[in-house]
């Protein structure tokens, strides 16, 4: 089980659009996927529950993985917040 944080650098946040991109990488996994803030964690594969999060830029989410594929479900949503969701600023 990977239990790190992760923080929000993209200007408008987890909205809609970067959510909807996040659950493109979330589903191609098996592993459980949560996501959230604290001890409120909520599932990464669920565009409602992330949008209810409310993570705007600067947030520091804490993200919890279990399953098989795991460091790579890791890699690939580290890699798609660091790349602010592939979004024009």
């Amino acid at each position: 089980m990977i239990d790190t944080t992760i923080d929000v650098i993209n200007k408008l946040g987890l909205h809609a659009r970067a959510s909807g991109k996040l659950i493109e990488v979330t589903t191609k996994f098996s592993s459980s996927i949560q996501i959230g803030k604290g001890d409120k964690l909520v599932d990464a594969k669920n565009i409602m529950s992330l949008l209810m999060l409310g993570a705007g830029k600067g947030t520091t989410l804490r993200l919890v993985i279990d399953g098989a594929d795991e460091e790579k479900a890791r890699e690939e949503i580290q890699t798609l917040f660091a790349a602010k969701f592939y979004e024009a600023e």
